[in-house]
């Protein structure tokens, strides 16, 4: 049987951080405010001539330095972002001219906002799993900074850039045990970025709304069972967790999803302090930060979960 192994893992984060006490100069808010309600303390904003496809090329440079292959052998790249910085070409395939990758290997972008690693693993996963690829480059990245207005308290304090890396290879050792994704379309009116381009002007509007109550109690909920259905399929038990990855997005929904699953919560890696919610590059950003730190293991068994926009979300359980 053909198992999807996590060969390895990057990230990439911009130089400039945004700090509580910034924002304070911005809008009315506090570090206290921002600390008990969010967990965060900073975030990382891209440069103005920094772009998502920038970040995600750095982020992809971290992987492949920190494997044993050629950048030739992949076969297969997969983009989770919804801030390009361009509509089209999409950032999979600029980031194969970028990466000078010289096969002419499949390269799409797959849009599930802050879910959108979680469905381009298991995409991917299903990619190996059909021989239909080695090889895979799997990219979460994302600009939020682009998309947020910073008038508005509710949301600036709580989003950042950054991206994240795997590669994926084809092994006859267990890596990717499964999967689960799912998204209730009714959840659009919640969150959502509602602009679009016609005509070649702006229609709706270009920042990020969120209805952060709503939110709060769909990704607790969502999570909780994801990770209830996902255990129950793989026949793994809750206890055999070494480590609960979850989506960055607000240390309360963590601490809730963490305590539901009955995982103490120095078994989750947590980077929301420093990171912010960087939607689909969170969880990666994550991954890499728990195995640069010695955290992870190889061997570990991991959670991966994810929820955002659409509503969307989903979870992978992955021995690495």
């Amino acid at each position: 049987m053909l198992y999807s192994r996590i060969i390895s893992t990057g990230s990439y984060l911009p130089e400039k951080i945004l700090s509580n006490q910034d924002l304070e100069r911005i809008v009315d808010t506090s570090d206290e405010w921002i600390t008990s309600r969010s967990g965060i303390k900073e975030r990382h904003i891209i440069a103005i001539d920094e772009s998502t496809i920038d970040m995600a090329y750095k982020a992809s440079i971290d992987a492949l330095k920190n494997s044993n292959l050629n950048k030739n052998d992949i076969d297969l790249i997969i983009v989770a972002t919804f801030t390009s910085n361009i509509i089209c070409p999409s950032v999979a395939c600029t980031l194969q001219k970028r990466l000078e990758i010289t096969n002419n290997i499949p390269a799409f972008d797959l849009q599930a906002a802050c879910s959108g690693f979680i469905y381009a693993l298991t995409t991917a996963d299903c990619y190996i799993k059909n021989n239909m690829a080695k090889t895979i480059l799997v990219v979460g990245v994302d600009a939020m900074s682009n998309i947020i207005n910073y008038n508005d308290r509710n949301t600036c304090i709580l989003f950042g850039d950054g991206a994240g890396a795997v590669i994926l290879q084809s092994s006859h050792e267990a890596g990717i045990i499964g999967s689960e994704i799912y998204a209730d379309g009714t959840g659009d009116i919640s969150l959502n970025v509602n602009g679009g381009i016609r005509g070649g002007k702006i229609v709706g509007s270009p920042y990020l709304y969120q209805d952060g109550k709503t939110v709060f109690k769909m990704a607790v909920k969502n999570l909780t069972a994801v990770a209830s259905t996902l255990l129950n399929k793989t026949g793994y038990k809750k206890e055999q967790i070494d480590w609960l990855i979850p989506h960055q997005a607000n240390i309360r929904i963590i601490e809730a999803a963490a305590k539901t699953l009955s995982i103490p919560i120095d078994k989750v890696i947590v980077t929301l302090e420093k990171h912010g919610n960087t939607s689909a590059a969170s969880v990666p950003l994550a991954l890499d930060y728990g195995v640069k730190s010695n955290k992870i293991k190889r061997g570990d068994i991991l959670m991966l979960e994810g929820v955002g926009a659409g509503f969307t979300w989903g979870a992978n359980l992955i021995r690495y």
